[in-house]
């Protein structure tokens, strides 16, 4: 299986990916964030689109537009950290500047049109080339260990807000940060497992960690660690089995690993 050069390239850039995912998604799960991230993944679509239909590179339109919004809800957001109120405003406008690009996209004489919506909502980990990948590995190590740079402080303001502003822990920084490094992984995760599956890679492992520990940074080594073998195995399984999608894959085994610790946490109780 290794001897293909675009498994070498999938595990590259997919463990990193995952990595940052399962990092980042358990602090996007305790903060009760996952709406935004949600929001987010729509965006990276959005931006992939607009991309496409200026005639510049889909990664361009992918972070500019998923940075950008990330920061604006959390200039928006009650201490940098978007509400339900900020991301429904966000949702609302993004979805219907999507709608009206996806008009313009069909319009398009371009044969690709196609590809560049189906590549972006599913992913094509497999059709990354080296560059792409080792792209896509750099910035999932800078998005995790940013991540983990800023865990103890972030972690003080996620438990108890007031508290932490009180001993001068610089919340409204903290969270426009984790709302920037989410836009960021979802941006990267898009193009890889597509944007209408990141979000289960960010939040399904980081889920199923936080109900198996309540031990801050085992639950984040447990997250990543769910989501490093969620990508493995979705990948490995996905090239002995052809016809299955390997985001599908992906995306299956994170949410076998909360389902099997929803039952544990069930059968405990």
């Amino acid at each position: 299986m290794l001897s293909h050069e675009f498994i070498r390239n999938a595990y590259l850039a997919g463990t990193f990916i995952a990595l940052a995912c399962g990092v980042v998604g358990w602090f996007v799960v305790l903060r009760g964030q996952v709406f935004a991230g949600d929001a987010l993944s729509h965006v990276a679509f959005v931006g992939a689109i607009a991309a496409a239909v200026v005639g510049i590179d889909e990664r361009v339109g992918l972070f500019t537009l998923t940075l950008g919004l990330a920061a604006v809800m959390a200039g928006l957001g009650r201490r940098a950290q978007a509400d339900d109120v900020t991301i429904g405003v966000a949702f609302s406008w993004i979805l219907g500047i999507g709608v009206l690009l996806i008009a313009v996209l069909s319009t398009s004489a371009s044969g690709n049109n196609g590809l560049i919506v189906a590549n972006t909502l599913f992913g094509s980990i497999f059709g990354l080339s080296a560059g792409q990948s080792l792209v896509a590995a750099a910035i999932g190590l800078g998005v995790a260990l940013a991540a983990l740079t800023m865990a103890r402080p972030l972690l003080f303001a996620s438990v108890d807000v007031e508290l932490a502003t009180l001993h001068g822990v610089p919340v409204r920084a903290l969270g426009l940060v984790l709302l920037m490094l989410i836009g960021a992984v979802t941006a990267e995760g898009a193009q890889a497992i597509g944007a209408l599956l990141v979000l289960g890679l960010i939040a399904a492992p980081a889920g199923a960690a936080l109900r198996v520990t309540a031990r801050p940074y085992l639950g984040m080594a447990l997250s990543g660690a769910l989501a490093l073998g969620a990508m493995w195995g979705g990948i490995a399984l996905s090239y002995a089995i052809p016809s299955l999608p390997p985001s599908s894959a992906i995306i299956g085994l994170a949410v076998g690993a909360y389902l099997l610790a929803s039952l544990r946490s069930t059968i405990a109780i």
